[in-house]
């Protein structure tokens, strides 16, 4: 017995009718708990946006001025080439700075627009011999008083605990989000079941005149797969706007986060991260609806 489109369509969603409440319940915790792994892994990708200036252990930054003279900028690599405490200096001059800045934020074209590479100050980023962080203050401050120099950033310590944080917040989301996915399981095995149960009679008699095993499963299945494909598609929006929302605070020039304003997600890594939640959305329903076919369908 051959299975048609239009049967297996009404046959879904007969029997997404039939259980909406539980149906509603499925797909709502398929989309909180999806909205919770989006929401860390972008997280996590936007924090590691803003720190990679400071890896490869630079421990601060020196900004010197958009205006500063060449005289100057070439004096303070001298002073940082001769200092016996720096283990290595990255000169980032203003174009690659402008760079840096345009790749951070290419999904905001009205921020790129707004600046140029002469408004941007050209920068050393600094590696001490000693990691210990007064002596790094100590260094740093040496330098502050020099020609040309705007501001030294010591950023390196709140770095490293920025970094822990979006870990452990991390965490805490994937925990969240992994039992959440457990009890969407559940809910689709149960939504499903509570359907084979209704329809009981029917089945019996689809099988008194020939209907085969995978021809009476495969309706169950699409049911799961469909509330776990649309928890998802609810999901992926809504990752979008939190994320968009966290990044606009974090990069606007008023916040006092300055560490946070390098906070960006790309378009990119949007789309890969709505690529993997349509796929474990999918996954969680196929597998919540095999598990119930397979233990409760009497087939």
């Amino acid at each position: 017995m051959a299975l048609k489109v239009d049967y297996v369509a009404r046959e879904v969603g007969s029997n997404l009718r039939r259980n909406v409440t539980l149906t509603l319940a499925s797909i709502i915790t398929v989309f909180v708990s999806l909205a919770l792994v989006g929401v860390a892994f972008l997280i996590r990708q936007g924090v590691q946006n803003a720190t990679e200036r400071w890896q490869g252990g630079v421990e601060f930054i020196i900004f010197m001025n958009p205006d500063s003279t060449q005289d100057q900028i070439d004096g303070m690599a001298e002073a940082l080439d001769e200092s016996p405490e720096v283990a290595s200096v990255d000169f980032v001059d203003q174009q690659e700075a402008y760079d840096e800045f345009v790749d951070l934020f290419s999904d905001s074209p009205e921020m790129v627009q707004a600046v140029t590479p002469e408004t941007l100050p050209p920068s050393f980023r600094v590696e001490p011999k000693d990691k210990e962080v007064e002596v790094i203050r100590a260094l740093g401050a040496t330098f502050e008083t020099r020609p040309g120099v705007k501001t030294v950033v010591f950023a390196a310590e709140a770095i490293r605990q920025l970094q822990d944080f979006a870990r452990l917040l991390s965490l805490g989301l994937f925990s969240g989000a992994l039992v959440l996915l457990g009890a969407a399981i559940l809910l689709i095995l149960n939504a499903i079941r509570m359907a084979m149960f209704a329809r009981r009679r029917e089945i019996e008699v689809m099988k008194l005149v020939g209907a085969t095993n995978w021809f009476i499963r495969v309706p169950f299945m699409i049911e799961g797969l469909v509330q776990g494909l649309v928890g998802a598609l609810l999901a992926i929006p809504a990752v979008v706007v939190i994320i968009n929302f966290i990044q606009g605070k974090l990069s606007d020039d008023d916040t006092t986060l300055v560490l946070f304003q390098g906070f960006a997600v790309h378009s990119s890594e949007q789309l890969g991260v709505a690529i993997l939640l349509l796929a474990v959305g999918c996954l969680v329903g196929v597998i919540g609806s095999f598990v119930a076919v397979t233990r409760f369908l009497d087939v």
